[in-house]
């Protein structure tokens, strides 16, 4: 099954679509929000995602985290602004909604998909809302059950929405590599018909690069202009430079599986004419002599017969003569 996010088709044999997680990176700041936009359309990321939340929705007041979402809200405005800088510098712009109101704003920014956090993937009235609005829907799985998984998928078809994504994740931050437990990505395929990727939350290029070489479609990582800025997720996003060098290698992954076909390369032939071999005279043979086992050999090129048919070339006879070490071809034998 294929999911279409803007003009970018997901799935099957398609391309890895990258989202530049820009989370909370943007520390409060539009202007940071901003760069991080240019910086993620500059490499290559297909989209730039952040959250969209307020403190008082999220989380009690008595919660040790109040504070520091308190200081990474952003308004309604100030996403309708970014959104617009995403659109004008050709990035897809995405926000995670933390509650219905989130959807709301998100849904007259036209966003076109809704990406629920794994924290609420047991939310179901808040996926069901979100499912209603008939966009695409990403759902991330950290710390879930494949029982969860399938009753958050439930509560979307129950909007009569089909187009659905499912991201393996491990929400710990930074992941243990040990624990990132890649192989639950075969079993979301394995489980469900629908794209699969990989949301990151770890600081080691490696895993996301395993997770498309095993079927995900969709990587998410946390995208940061640096890891020295102040903030609890940029130490463990990837920088620029590193966010590059994780789409170039992407790429060359998914050139290097290829489309599954045992044949011959390109870039074989050459050295398949040279390498193997086909049925070779050791003697001149003259016109209409039969051929006699003690006067061929298999050797290489392979530019004759092949060696799997050395005993329906026995006793054939020649159509003209044919030079000692001479590959035999059938057009000259009858």
């Amino acid at each position: 099954m294929e999911l279409k996010i803007k003009n970018k088709k997901i799935g099957k044999n398609n391309p890895t679509f990258v989202i530049a997680e820009g989370g909370i990176n943007h520390n409060g700041s539009v202007k940071i929000a901003k760069k991080l936009i240019l910086k993620a359309a500059e490499i290559g990321s297909d989209a730039i995602k952040f959250q969209t939340f307020t403190a008082s929705d999220l989380t009690s007041t008595k919660s040790k985290y109040y504070k520091i979402f308190k200081k990474l809200e952003l308004n309604e405005s100030q996403f309708g602004e970014i959104s617009d800088f995403a659109k004008n510098h050709n990035i897809i712009f995405l926000s995670t909604p933390f509650s219905e109101n989130a959807v709301d704003i998100l849904d007259k920014l036209k966003v076109p998909v809704f990406k629920i956090a794994s924290g609420d993937l047991t939310h179901i009235p808040l996926i069901k809302y979100a499912s209603s609005k008939n966009k695409p829907m990403i759902i991330s799985t950290g710390m879930g059950t494949i029982e969860e998984v399938n009753d958050a998928v439930k509560a979307i078809k129950s909007q009569k929405n089909n187009k659905i994504a499912i991201m393996h994740s491990v929400s710990a931050y930074p992941t243990p590599h040990n624990e990132s437990n890649l192989k639950a990505i075969l079993t979301l395929q394995n489980n469900f018909e629908v794209p699969i990727g990989y949301s990151d939350n770890g600081n080691n290029l490696l895993i996301p690069l395993i997770a498309v070489s095993i079927g995900a479609k969709i990587i998410e990582k946390h995208f940061t202009l640096s890891k020295k800025m102040k903030g609890p997720d940029h130490e463990l996003s990837a920088n620029p430079k590193e966010f590059k060098e994780m789409i170039s290698k992407i790429k060359m992954i998914e050139e290097s599986l290829g489309d599954g076909k045992k044949q011959c390369q390109q870039s074989e032939f050459e050295n398949m004419i040279q390498s193997r071999r086909s049925i070779t005279t050791n003697v001149k043979i003259p016109k209409n002599i039969k051929i006699e086992q003690s006067m061929i050999s298999i050797k290489r090129p392979a530019t004759g017969i092949e060696p799997k048919f050395i005993n329906s070339v026995i006793g054939k006879i020649t159509k003209k003569a044919i030079g000692k070490d001479e590959s035999v071809e059938w057009k000259n034998i009858k």
